[in-house]
This record gives structure tokens, C-alpha cells and sequence, in this order.
């Protein structure tokens, strides 16, 4: 009975704010919806996790390449990915330069399309919510003021306040839709961004280390 009751009270203060506070809500669910699965995908992706590929470049750049190889081996983590590749095609021998280049930049490109899968939505939303808010409001006040005018000099001051701050709950419920989906958005951005470096970094510290003498090679082991 409680949450009947709840529920009767939000229905009643959607109610209030029209069909445009009704696409708030919903819009409000999505980005909530988006925003954990977004948070979830990246942590499947290790995003977050770049330790062990630094250790591999690092095993790398000494020549020690059976161990880089090891340490990237069933890695699933974006940078670890994207290095992996490199490392496999610069062993492989039988690519050119150009090559290597070519296909590492496929692997890191099909990798950031990946951990940037999402934003586009978070940028609308944050982008139409608020338009909303004010679409709804602008029509609120378009309400209250016909109203005002039917009444003549009967009107009352207190229905046209109520009138406009009832308009005014879908400019509020817009901007609250709003700020977390671009707080969100510009984090996970930040999270691609931050990948995209590291990868970068990773990928030119491995195709640029040329095969080491034997004797660093034979140290490295």
C-alpha cells in the first residue's frame, strides 16, 4: 500500500509538469541505464588497468620480447590489446613497416571505437534534456497566462503563481537530467582519452626499439 501510494504521488507531480516532464523521466531512466552499463563495459575492457602492458613494454625496450609477449598473452584490457598487436607483428617478421603500422592502427582504432560506444547518447541527452525542461516550461506559462486572461478581473494570483511554478518543474527536472549526463559524459571521455595516450605511448615504445644486441638480449633473459 505504501508504494501504491508512492507511486501515486509521482504520478501526480509528473502529472503537474505536462507531457514534457513525462520525457524527463524517461529520459532520466535511460541515462541513469546508459551510465551503468557504460561504467560496467569499461571495466570489462580494463579501461582501468594499464600496469602489466607497461611491465611488457618495459620487458620490451630490453630486449627481453618472449616475456613481453607472455605478459600481454590472454590480456583483454584495451592497452594490452592494441600492444599485443604490435608486439605480434613486429615478432612476426613478415610485415613491413608500413604494415605493422597499418594493422596495429586498425586494432587501436576498432579499441577506442569500443570504449567510446555510448557518448554519442550521453551528449544528446544532456543536449535535448534541458531543451525539454524549457519546451515544457515555455508551455506551462503559455497555460497559465491563457487562463489568466479567461478569468479577466476574477482572477486569482494564487492559481497563476501555482500555474507557473508547476511550469517551472520541467526547466528544474531538465537541468537535473542534464549536469550528471554531461558530468558522465566528460568522464568517460576523459577515461577514452586517457587510453588513447597510453596506447599511443606503448605502440611507438615497441615499433621504434629495434632488435637489441645479443649480448643485451642475452642479459634481458
Amino acid at each position: 500500500m505504501d508504494l501504491l501510494s508512492r507511486w501515486t504521488e509521482i504520478e501526480a507531480f509528473l502529472n503537474k509538469g505536462g507531457p514534457a516532464i513525462w520525457a524527463i523521466a524517461i529520459l532520466s531512466v535511460l541515462t541513469t541505464a546508459l551510465i551503468l552499463w557504460k561504467v560496467w563495459r569499461l571495466i570489462l575492457m580494463g579501461a582501468w588497468a594499464g600496469r602489466t602492458t607497461e611491465k611488457a613494454v618495459q620487458r620490451w625496450a630490453v630486449g627481453d620480447r618472449s616475456g613481453a609477449r607472455a605478459l600481454l598473452d590472454g590480456r583483454r584490457s584495451v592497452r594490452a590489446v592494441v600492444a599485443r598487436s604490435a608486439v605480434t607483428a613486429r615478432m612476426g617478421g613478415a610485415y613491413s613497416e608500413t604494415e605493422i603500422r597499418e594493422e596495429v592502427e586498425r586494432v587501436a582504432s576498432g579499441q577506442l571505437a569500443r570504449a567510446r560506444t555510448g557518448l554519442r547518447a550521453l551528449e544528446l541527452i544532456s543536449t535535448i534534456a534541458p531543451l525539454l525542461g524549457l519546451l515544457g516550461t515555455v508551455l506551462g506559462m503559455i497555460a497559465a497566462f491563457q487562463t489568466l486572461q479567461q478569468a479577466g478581473a476574477k482572477a486569482d494570483p494564487s492559481a497563476l503563481a501555482g500555474g507557473i511554478w508547476e511550469a517551472l518543474l520541467t526547466t528544474a527536472a531538465g537541468m537535473a537530467v542534464a549536469i550528471p549526463a554531461g558530468v558522465a559524459l566528460t568522464w568517460f571521455e576523459s577515461v577514452a582519452d586517457r587510453a588513447q595516450t597510453d596506447m599511443e605511448d606503448a605502440v611507438t615504445r615497441i615499433l621504434t626499439r629495434h632488435t637489441p644486441p645479443p649480448a643485451m638480449a642475452a642479459a634481458a633473459e
